[in-house]
């Protein structure tokens, strides 16, 4: 796997950990475009199953965009920053493979719409989430606006965007944006892994329709209902979907002599 200057990649047992390094939380153009690399790995790379995104110490998971990159944005080339960051998150959030947020502290501005494009989202006590553009009199442009709105309604992701206010880990989990809120980063880190684990035994070719399938659901411009049917054909390409069919069957009538 290509190493980048701004992200640790750690391969163990399928599961691929990415480290935003210290000095390396924000989303510059350079460090989206390395992020991107290595989730073309993911999707390229058999031996990688699922993904942990994280970030270096307790602290910080990512934080939003430099401001001296800012200050060099006109309006054209503004709106091409804006379609990167979406194009790679939009990778993300398309992948085939489960891919988990560990959030291990400050989420803000583009680090909360990376945690946003994320499959799951685990969150240590300490995490904090954030979009804090609007005092500076900018938006979210990685796709904060419309992720966030699709998770928690209009009335209140506006309250989050035209506030600033932050979010904290119980809040996000109450809500539903955290699947499930951690004591500390390390105990974080081993859930984690332990959930991918038991989400990537099941079959792989599902996985991935399953991605496509739920992210339809958001696309006013696809029918989702003939996505699923399309899906639900696709899934007896497998080679061993009849042996994977028999199974089920054998264990159902086990249960029923029982």
């Amino acid at each position: 796997m290509e190493k980048t200057e701004s992200l640790q990649s750690n391969l163990e047992d399928g599961i691929l950990t990415i480290t935003f390094k210290a000095g390396s939380f924000t989303l510059t153009d350079k460090r989206l475009a390395e992020l991107r690399s290595v989730i073309q790995d993911v999707y390229d790379d058999e031996a990688i199953e699922g993904v942990i995104i994280t970030g270096e110490g307790e602290e910080i998971f990512s934080l939003g965009t430099e401001v001296a990159e800012l200050l060099k944005l006109s309006e054209l080339n503004a709106r091409k920053f804006a379609e990167h960051g979406q194009e790679v998150l939009a990778f993300i959030e398309n992948c085939p493979k489960p891919i988990l947020a560990a959030i291990n502290g400050y989420a803000f501005g583009a680090g909360f719409e990376l945690a946003l494009a994320c499959h799951f989202r685990f969150a240590s006590e300490n995490a904090v989430f954030a979009f804090p553009e609007i005092s500076s009199g900018v938006i979210p442009g990685f796709g904060g606006t419309q992720r966030l709105t699709q998770l928690l309604g209009k009335t209140k992701a506006l309250e989050y965007l035209m506030t600033g206010k932050r979010m904290g880990a119980e809040d996000a989990e109450r809500m539903g944006l955290v699947s499930e809120v951690v004591s500390y980063k390390e105990e974080m880190l081993k859930k984690a892994k332990k959930w991918l684990t038991a989400i990537v035994n099941n079959a792989d070719l599902a996985l991935g329709i399953l991605v496509t399938c739920v992210n339809a659901a958001e696309n006013p411009d696809e029918n989702g209902f003939q996505t699923e049917a399309n899906g639900f054909a696709n899934c007896f390409k497998a080679a061993d979907i009849k042996e994977q069919l028999m199974k089920i069957a054998d264990k159902k009538v086990l249960l029923e002599m029982k």
